[in-house]
């Protein structure tokens, strides 16, 4: 039996999920880049360097107030809700309305050993929220050290 990819043109985004069931790492689902997939979903990248991990979530036209970040229990959980309204005026016959709501959740494992949960850091900047989170002391990479033979 040969499984079939579906192309339903009704549905644009369809597909996509199809494709990404049949194509795509069932497990890894959590780290795809959905930004591309007609999802409101944003794009995230997640560096590290010797004294930090940096998450730059891309969420143009928010504010750092629509921004909501929590760590617990080993799971730091970012997340934004906005709603827009257009005000109509007193005496106005509304004929069409519109609104727009949007939300996003994006959440990652982080290692609380690791990480000094006291000195997270987030701020706003350009459309990327940048997300900060120093390494504790002992989780530094730390420079070979030379022995003396005796």
């Amino acid at each position: 039996m040969t499984l079939a990819k579906l192309s339903n043109n009704w549905f644009p985004s369809f597909p996509s999920l199809v494709d990404r069931f049949f194509d795509g790492d069932l497990m890894d689902w959590n780290s795809s880049n959905f930004a591309g997939e007609q999802s409101t979903l944003p794009a995230v990248n997640v560096k590290e360097n010797d004294n930090e991990f940096l998450i730059e979530v891309a969420a143009p036209g928010l504010k750092k107030e629509d921004f909501k970040l929590h760590l617990d229990n080993g799971r730091l959980t970012i997340s934004s809700e906005r709603k827009d309204e257009k005000v109509e005026k007193e005496g106005e016959k509304v004929t069409r309305k519109e609104f727009s709501y949007q939300s996003f959740q994006r959440s990652f494992n982080v290692a609380e050993n690791i990480i000094n949960a006291d000195k997270i850091a987030a701020k706003y900047n350009n459309g990327i929220l940048h997300v900060t989170l120093p390494k504790r002391e002992e989780a530094k990479p730390r420079p070979a050290k030379q022995i003396n033979i005796s």
